[in-house]
């Protein structure tokens, strides 16, 4: 029966994910952006710059867009020689930034003007696949502050010494206009890691040695040479359920809904490497909740612990957002939810958990046949010949 329902949910999964073509398209599209940076005539040339996707894209669990959204992709744009914070604003770094970004826009006749965000710019493509591409201008972290975070990882978030090496290399200061010193010289830029965190990810995604072995012999290449959404490992397929439930369920307040950092990393943190959907399913959501801290930070950044994915819990800020309370609705609407989609006799259950989990209608005849269970109509008894019968009881 678990092979049967995770068909179930396999089904659910093709009716909500991000087809590779989508991928693809993103992939041609930040490099190009990449290489008009790298032209002689651009600012930001001279800086070495490396555009770089991050958040869903980077980690393999982008969904279709709810609705007639646009696809929402998250770049980095890192200048990795040549500039630190003694000799540059964030305010400099962004406009220099937005400089190229510009020029690009004008050569590729996108019409939409460049839109300047708290912390990055944003290109809005309108052709057959619309996008938006969010552009967070960034530099370096300083080599102190990378060992700062190596110790915290090592101390708090439990990684090994070679992990959080690796990780704190990727450390970078972002522009944040909102920062009161956005237009001064000073050291205390805001942190990211982007890059690191998704290393951390796929150090998750790799407990599932046996799927990933598997999809290095179907592409006959090893997973280092395969794009993240090509893993296809249970915890990216999670993921992709649990955000696209949190939509479905908060439609229409998105300033509720938990938000898709904090699912995704208690998913990878609860995640133990099972190999097929349902098991990776039950074991997360059986976990999440427990994996909320009592003091803060709450759920904390596993890339730099000082960091509380879920600040906004107790911020007078957010107060009456209840956004704790939300999370906690949400996650026993979910087990609920996918406690009917294991249903092994109850189509029904199935078919409205679907629609209302995940506005996905499934086909009754597909379950069905999934669960095999047989859609013939009963037998109908064979008549009885009532002069070949003879009376248990005695006439009178």
């Amino acid at each position: 029966m678990p092979s049967q329902s995770n068909n179930v949910l396999e089904k659910i999964l093709e009716a909500i994910e991000l087809p590779e073509s989508a991928y693809e398209r993103a992939e041609r599209r930040y490099r190009d952006i990449g290489q008009w940076l790298h032209r002689d005539e651009a600012a930001c040339s001279v800086y070495e710059p490396k555009i770089s996707p991050q958040g869903s894209f980077r980690l393999g669990t982008a969904n279709r867009p709810f609705k007639e959204e646009q696809y929402d992709l998250d770049m980095s744009c890192n200048l990795q020689a040549g500039l630190s914070k003694d000799v540059i604003t964030q305010e400099q770094l962004k406009n220099l930034v937005g400089e190229d970004l510009e020029s690009y826009r004008k050569a590729r006749g996108i019409q939409e003007e460049l839109g300047e965000k708290r912390r990055c710019w944003r290109l809005d493509y309108a052709d057959d696949v619309s996008f938006h591409m969010d552009v967070v201008p960034c530099i370096p972290e300083n080599i102190g502050q990378r060992t700062v975070l190596k110790e915290r990882m090592i101390v708090n978030s439990n990684f090994n010494d070679s992990l959080a090496e690796k990780v704190s290399e990727f450390a970078v200061s972002i522009t944040d206009n909102s920062d009161p010193q956005y237009r001064t010289l000073t050291t205390g830029w805001r942190i990211s890691n982007p890059e690191g965190y998704a290393q951390w990810f796929e150090s998750r995604m790799r407990l599932a040695e046996a799927v990933l072995n598997k999809r290095m012999l179907e592409a006959q290449a090893s997973i280092e040479d395969l794009p993240n959404f090509k893993w296809k490992t249970p915890l990216q397929m999670v993921v992709k359920l649990l955000k696209r439930h949190r939509d479905i369920m908060f439609e229409g307040d998105d300033e509720s809904k938990p938000i898709s950092i904090i699912i995704t990393t208690l998913a990878a943190k609860a995640y133990s490497g099972e190999s097929d959907l349902l098991s990776a399913m039950e074991n997360i959501l059986s976990k999440m909740g427990s994996l909320v801290s009592d003091t803060n930070p709450r759920v904390p950044n596993p890339v730099n612990p000082a960091e509380d994915f879920a600040d906004k819990w107790n911020s007078p800020d957010h107060r009456h957002l209840r956004l704790e309370q939300s999370f906690h609705r949400w996650l026993m609407q979910a087990q609920a939810d996918f406690e009917a989609l294991r249903s092994r006799e109850n189509v029904k259950n199935i078919l409205e958990a679907a629609n209302r989990g995940f506005n996905v209608n499934l086909s009754k005849g597909d379950v069905e046949d999934t669960l095999g269970i047989s859609t013939a109509p009963p037998a109908q008894p064979t008549p009885i010949d009532q002069t070949s019968v003879r009376p248990w009881f005695k006439s009178k």
